[in-house]
């Protein structure tokens, strides 16, 4: 396996573009939230206990980020048709953006080499970026664990 470098992106880095699928049709594009925070939250896969947990506990809070003024968007390498299964089981109210392709997350160096049981692989890692109105990178939590984490975020959105 050939271990690609992670991008290290910083606080204060203008966000890396992308253009991807979204769940229920059409395409996500970093334009498309400009002039306002937004929170994007990358996950490894649909349907997985700590994954549905977190993208859950984005949707109970998507009002309140509303509210605040920022937007959510999750990004996982699962096909627009399993997204749009995920949503629709679970009732989420945040959109899901397909990246099959990882661009996006190779560019916000969150596909890594992991390992598991002792057998390493490429997978990303669960990680959330608050890009700031300006399109600016405000702050990065690597390696999420899930409890909490929203109202983390929810937190650092009204810092602000």
């Amino acid at each position: 396996m050939t271990k690609i470098p992670a991008v290290e992106l910083e606080i204060g880095n203008v966000a890396p573009d992308f253009d991807l699928p979204r769940d229920g049709g059409g395409r996500v594009r970093l334009a498309d939230f400009a002039g306002k925070p937004l929170v994007i939250f990358f996950y490894p896969k649909d349907n997985t206990s700590a994954c549905t947990a977190e993208s859950v506990s984005f949707t109970a809070l998507a009002a309140d980020f509303k509210k605040a003024g920022a937007a959510i968007l999750g990004i996982s390498p699962d096909s627009v048709k399993s997204h749009d299964k995920f949503v629709k089981k679970y009732e989420l109210g945040v959109p899901l953006a397909s990246d099959e392709e990882k661009a996006a997350a190779e560019a916000y160096g969150v596909w890594r080499e992991k390992s598991m049981y002792g057998r390493t692989y490429m997978g990303v890692v669960r990680s959330t970026f608050l890009i700031g109105a300006d399109g600016r990178i405000a702050r990065i939590w690597d390696k999420v664990k899930v409890a909490g984490h929203a109202e983390e975020v929810l937190a650092a959105v009204g810092e602000l």
